[in-house]
């Protein structure tokens, strides 16, 4: 698809009803203009051998996105998706790059890793960046060498693979903090791609909504309903932190409680995202919408400037000497119930790792943590350093 079509091309996930609390987008769109340029660009990269790099934030659809450059690359042999930041670091290289019988304790038989299961087609690293330093030196060997060597064998196997990768985070900020190689970053970063939010390509959200509307309606065997003018503008006016994915999630539970074959405001149950300098959707409440009418009510000042401004009077304290972890706290606190406690959506809210946010749960007592008498106070306090160094210096894709 090289021209823009009224009917925009839809990407889906194989499988995905089977996946219902994935937080990875299930669909995909080029109706948006950006989308539709994004696309273009896709079909130039695709046909090559290059290495990609798709930046984006979490449920914006980067597996999508590799999927359809695989699709579009003519490679015969299959497509594989890997995520890194699943993979325990004692298994990885076994994972990767295979094992011999009796290798390691528990290597009963021969396997291959996911370098030769991949051979002849596309494999995708999503979220590359929570890959271990000691497997990115190994990485970087297979993708120089086009071979593996399996743990336990001296015999390399030459593998022929199309690398795409995936990340929510800035690698070149995590090169300057010493937690991604530069040699690494360079070799997968020959074509790039960044995906844009949800947000920022407002001109998806409504074949989007509309999709998912279809999907579930046919899954649930009710009619089609249609969505009304003030559901339309509540949706375009919603700058969706959870992207697609929280699109999906929304349509869903709104076709559980609509009435009368349409969806209203009322129906559409959206907690969170509210652009407060977008005076359209804090002064223009649409009727019956609660969360809305909330937003409101809060007023037309920036987030931040509130906040700056009750930082100076927590400032003038007598004692504020626990300030930081105070706040550090309130923040984590206040992020995780907001994301329902969900570990993954909470990291993607504040724009750290998976681990960075684990870390910091434990610390303030969110998680259980068994092996927390093993771990000093300081080790803890050294890991969230470390991730913040990456985390805090990096901008949202």
């Amino acid at each position: 698809m090289s021209e823009y079509q009224e009917e925009p091309l839809i990407l889906s996930l194989q499988g995905g009803e089977l996946q219902p609390l994935s937080v990875r987008a299930k669909a995909l769109v080029f109706s948006d203009p950006a989308s539709a340029a994004l696309l273009k660009y896709i079909e130039r990269i695709a046909p090559s051998e290059a290495p990609v790099l798709i930046n984006g934030e979490t449920g914006t659809g980067k597996e999508l996105i590799a999927r359809h450059i695989h699709l579009l690359s003519g490679r015969k042999g299959p497509f594989l998706a890997v995520n890194c930041g699943a993979i325990s670091d004692h298994l990885a290289e076994s994972e990767f790059f295979g094992h011999e019988a009796g290798s390691f304790t528990g290597a009963t038989s021969r396997r291959e890793g996911w370098f030769e299961a991949a051979n002849g087609g596309t494999l995708f690293l999503d979220e590359i960046g929570d890959l271990p330093l000691p497997l990115q030196v190994k990485l970087l060997r297979v993708l120089q060498e086009r071979e593996v060597v399996r743990i336990g064998s001296r015999k390399p196997i030459p593998v022929d693979i199309r690398l795409v990768a995936a990340t929510n985070v800035d690698l070149g900020h995590a090169v300057s903090a010493g937690h991604f190689r530069r040699d690494l970053l360079y070799r997968i970063n020959i074509a790039q791609v960044r995906l844009p939010p949800l947000r920022e390509r407002p001109g998806d959200i409504l074949p989007l909504a509309r999709y998912f509307a279809k999907m579930y309606s046919q899954r649930m065997g009710y009619p089609q309903p249609e969505f009304t003018q003030e559901s339309i503008q509540l949706l375009n006016r919603y700058s969706w932190p959870g992207n697609i994915r929280e699109l999906e999630n929304v349509v869903h539970f709104a076709l559980l409680v609509a009435k009368s074959g349409h969806i209203a405001p009322s129906d559409l149950r959206v907690t969170g995202g509210w652009d407060i300098g977008d005076s359209s959707a804090v002064r223009s409440p649409v009727a019956g919408s609660t969360a809305v009418n909330g937003a409101a009510q809060e007023g037309t000042e920036d987030g931040l400037t509130v906040i700056s401004r009750q930082l100076r009077r927590l400032f003038q304290a007598p004692d504020n000497r626990s300030l930081f972890q105070e706040l550090e706290e309130l923040v984590v606190r206040e992020a995780f119930s907001f994301c329902r406690n969900n570990q993954v959506h909470t990291a993607a809210l504040l724009g750290i790792s998976r681990n960075v946010m684990r870390t910091l749960l434990k610390r303030y007592g969110y998680l259980p943590d068994s092996s927390s008498s093993a771990h000093s106070s300081e080790g803890a306090q050294e890991e969230i350093e470390e991730g913040y160094a990456i985390e805090h210096a990096a901008s949202s894709y």
